[in-house]
């Protein structure tokens, strides 16, 4: 490999370290960009994890298909990015392609700015997180949700109680809309709450999907606040004939009571629940009925369900039906007491025989009747009904979704696309001004200037220093070599090695040996054959010319650095001043300070200042080193010129100097 080309590879290599410097100095940027973007006409993105694993939910049960509660408020999500009622939301799995179900339950992007959304995840699965995208800012969408897609055939019944009358309606397909109202409340746990006084439950009607077969399986689930001092309460009831189902509280004791015909039975007794809290109660029949109380068995009871096909009451039990005592037996009439016989002549007649008696009529007793509980008097949220066991994991996700210290479901840093790409990066650059971007693109070619003058300059230095040392070898072995002719310069040619010809030190020979020729050719020498001190006046002279011009040639373009190092930062702090002051003039023109709108405003005037240090400070450490190694040149060029002018002056001996050869 000859010299050429190892200078050729040694440049590619430092360019190509030069990038590797570059593109980590861009990493941090790039960092926050997204990978994939599910659809360009969505500008804005958010990750959600829904962390199952110990870290999060900590759920290891199986949970299946179920819906997850998304609560949005201006601490995590920017209202003003999305339209008014949320028609530009979406929800999209970890792939970043399949879209998701879901429906808004409660949104308020102007007063309160709170939006409550339930995502329908198909398979949640335990002990691991779980990422899904939401996208927004789309102002041509229409809306995406869907309340009965979001669920599955087996939900019968879904009661949000956000409706202003408080009639409850179903979100279901099924259409199980309750026939009496009770009265909205905003407290709910899962954004709004059926009141009830304990005076007037809620009647839900009978119909074809929320009739149940002998032996079905069935889950009921509902949030429950009692109100103090309520423990003892119907919660729900559902009746036929004889055979009812009835879940309630009994001094604060959650159960669930089966009557059928032959008799009455209730779970086994758990622990009792606080009033005035909040609570997740769920029961599931199957083989047997189980109360769950957040997420928890409370209590089992080994029977199936009988056949119902009848209404049902949230808030009450629907009492017994009264069976009436059976209509008395009127008693037979009595016979008749045969007239007695006439007397004979000259006897008394025999008294009547009195009638029997009438038996006693036999009344069968009515069964005693059982008081049913007293109606519930609190708050229940988020009631559903489904034909199936749900699983326990899924019930321990409603807890960890739901409940009041809900730590299934984190947001990331939301993320924003535009024509710079996504990320921290995109939402800068998408805020820069046209003012900000003009000092940006000065900073931008100072930037890519230095940078190539950095370049150039270490290339050429580090040639110059292969050059000088390889030169400067030959130099002192032809010292040894000419001894024998008592010659001090021998003649050093570039034509074997052009390496010589980028060595300041061979230029100095050179002009050197040329200057001294050209005195002992003009006869410029004194009685002992030595040149006369002019001629060795003018040969110095040369040389040092010869040393100035490539100490010029080193310190080349360094005053590109220079500038780029004073100037950068102050062109950039120009920019970050002006972006500033259009931004406050904009907040002064609007009348309103909000830190989600000047944010992005103020991020972008600092950009000004990032790309001033980021040409400045480049730089700096160029300038600094390159100085150090122009000295090391400059200071082995004035050493050499000494050592060369001292040869030249003790060695010159004009019938010793042999003329080279044409």
């Amino acid at each position: 490999m000859n010299a050429k080309l190892a200078a050729r590879l040694l440049g590619k290599l430092r360019g190509a370290l030069l990038l590797a410097v570059l593109l980590a100095l861009l990493q941090p940027l790039i960092a926050g960009s997204a990978l994939a973007w599910w659809n360009g006409d969505w500008p804005y993105r958010v990750k959600l994890t829904a962390d199952a694993s110990p870290k999060g939910a900590a759920v290891t049960e199986p949970i299946g298909r179920t819906q997850i509660l998304l609560r949005l408020h201006s601490g995590n999500f920017n209202f003003q990015t999305l339209k008014e009622d949320g028609a530009d939301l979406r929800f999209i799995a970890g792939d970043d392609k399949t879209p998701l179900k879901f429906h808004i339950a409660r949104l308020d992007t102007l007063v309160d700015q709170v939006g409550l959304v339930w995502i329908d995840v198909p398979d949640l699965a335990p002990g691991t997180a779980t990422s899904f995208y939401m996208y927004w800012g789309n102002p041509n969408a229409t809306a995406g949700g869907d309340p009965r897609a979001s669920y599955d055939p087996d939900q019968l019944l879904v009661y949000h109680f956000g409706d202003q009358n408080g009639l409850p309606k179903d979100i279901t397909g099924f259409g199980n809309n309750a026939l009496t109202p009770g009265k909205r409340d905003d407290a709910g746990i899962t954004g709004f709450a059926l009141r009830l006084d304990g005076q007037a439950p809620v009647r839900i009607p009978a119909s074809a999907s929320l009739a149940i077969a002998a032996g079905q399986s069935m889950t009921w689930s509902m949030w429950i606040r009692p109100d103090d001092n309520v423990n003892t309460a119907a919660l729900y009831s559902i009746r036929e004939g004889q055979n009812a189902v009835t879940i309630g509280l009994d001094k604060g004791v959650a159960y669930a009571e089966l009557a059928t015909a032959s008799g009455t039975q209730r779970t086994a007794p758990g622990a009792a629940i606080s009033s005035g809290a909040w609570h997740l109660l769920t029961v599931t029949a199957g083989d047997k009925v189980t109360v769950f109380v957040d997420g928890e068995n409370r209590g089992e009871l080994a029977a199936p369900l009988p056949a119902f096909n009848g209404a049902s009451m949230l808030g009450g039990a629907i009492p017994a039906p009264v069976i009436a005592a059976p209509e008395p037996v009127p008693a037979p009439a009595p016979a008749a007491a045969p007239s007695p016989a006439p007397a004979a002549k000259g006897k008394t007649a025999a008294a009547p025989v009195p009638a029997p008696a009438p038996p006693p009529v036999v009344v069968a007793a009515a069964p005693a009747a059982v008081p049913p509980p007293p109606n519930f008097a609190g708050l229940i949220s988020e009631f559903q009904i489904s034909k199936v066991m749900r699983p326990i994991g899924a019930l321990q996700i409603a807890m960890k979704s739901q409940g009041p210290q809900a730590n299934l479901l984190t947001l990331d840093t939301p993320e924003e696309t535009s024509a710079f790409g996504s990320g921290f990066i995109g939402i800068i650059l998408k805020s820069v001004t046209i003012d900000a971007w003009v000092v940006i693109g000065i900073l931008t070619v100072l930037f890519f200037v230095s940078m190539i003058v950095m370049v150039g300059k270490a290339l050429f230095i580090s040639g110059q220093l292969r050059a000088n040392k390889a030169f400067m070898k030959e130099f002192h072995e032809s010292r040894q070599r000419d001894d024998t002719e008592h010659s001090p310069l021998a003649l050093i040619s570039a034509d074997k090695r052009p390496i010589y010809r980028r060595s300041p030190m061979y230029l100095m020979y050179e002009m050197g040996r040329s200057e001294m020729l050209e005195r002992i050719n003009l006869g410029r020498l004194d009685k002992d054959g030595a040149l006369i001190p002019q001629s060795m006046a003018s040969i110095r002279s040369s040389v040092e010319g010869v040393y100035l011009l490539q100490l010029q040639r080193l310190n080349k373009l360094m005053v590109i650095l220079t500038i780029a190092i004073a100037g950068g930062p102050f062109i950039g702090l120009l920019g970050t001043v002006i972006g500033v002051m259009i931004t406050f003039a904009a907040i002064a023109q609007a009348g309103d300070v909000n830190v989600n709108a000047i944010a992005p405003g103020i991020s972008a005037a600092l950009l000004a200042t990032v790309a001033g240090l980021a040409v400045a400070i480049p730089a700096l450490f160029g300038y600094n080193y390159f100085t150090v190694r122009i000295k090391e040149v400059s200071v082995e060029m004035q050493i050499f010129l000494d050592e060369l002018i001292t040869r030249i002056a003790e060695g010159v001996r004009v019938r010793r100097i042999q003329q080279p050869a044409e």
